[in-house]
């Protein structure tokens, strides 16, 4: 199984950071992960198509999450070969409603015709994809806002947290995890609510004792201070800052 950051910003434009964004790909399937704007252009730059994505999982439904979920619609639809294959989309508790909003909008435009749409719900649950398990539990954001755990046969897992502030549901679901994948939106300095900062990142990464921590969701702020040193002084494991394109290989 492997890890693709597509993008590990925020909302805010940045030539360094795309929006949320990321793959798991492993031997026979393709997951999308949150699809902010931009994230069409850069699966293409890391080899994968809209026709290659099987589920896409959406951690909540704020904008710089969600942007090309109806790009990525219309184009499975009027590409010149449209898209024949079923897929699954899955978010937290109410993320249906969400969706079903969108078509009050778009309507036909985003109506599969050659293919169904598969929705589904998830709160403190696990689902089985064959390659690879799903556990998901809900995060301190928004309502629908949900984490996921990804875990191979091989007892390889990697688990990302989406949108969240402090929660021991997160602390749980990322026990003993190879890789831990938290958003640290701003520096300690000017940590808001709703959101991680390096130090209570490292802070959960500590009690769930995984072996790996990547913070990604940095907003241009984080470019500023030391993160890396504000996240070591709760975590003393390894560190990283998430880059856009980056592998990781479970």
């Amino acid at each position: 199984m492997e890890l693709v950051i597509l993008g590990s910003g925020t909302c805010v434009p940045s030539l360094v950071r795309g929006s949320p964004a990321a793959v798991i790909r492993s031997e026979n399937q393709v997951v999308l992960i949150d699809s902010g704007s931009g994230t069409l252009d850069r699966l293409l730059k890391v080899g994968i198509t809209i026709h290659d994505v099987d589920m896409i999982f959406y951690t909540h439904t704020h904008p710089d999450h969600v942007a090309d979920l109806v790009p990525f619609l219309f184009a499975s639809k009027y590409d010149c070969e449209p898209r024949h294959r079923d897929l699954l989309i899955m978010g937290g508790r109410g993320f249906s409603a969400y969706f079903r909003r969108l078509f009050d909008v778009y309507g036909d435009w985003i109506e599969p015709e050659l293919f169904f749409t598969h929705l589904k719900e998830s709160g403190h649950e696990a689902h089985d994809f064959g390659d690879f398990r799903v556990v998901t539990a809900p995060m301190a954001h928004r309502p629908e806002s949900i984490a996921f755990r990804f875990e191979t046969q091989e007892q390889k897992s990697v688990v990302l947290s989406g949108d969240t502030d402090y929660n021991t549901d997160l602390v749980q679901l990322a026990a003993h995890t190879d890789l831990l994948v938290l958003e640290s939106a701003f520096p300690d300095e000017k940590k808001v609510e709703g959101h991680l900062s390096p130090s209570v990142a490292g802070r959960i990464a500590s009690e769930a004792q995984c072996k790996k921590l990547v913070l990604t969701h940095l907003y241009p702020i984080c470019e500023k201070f030391d993160m890396l040193g504000q996240c070591a002084s709760t975590y003393d494991g390894p560190i990283e800052i998430a880059r856009d394109f980056a592998h990781y290989r479970l």
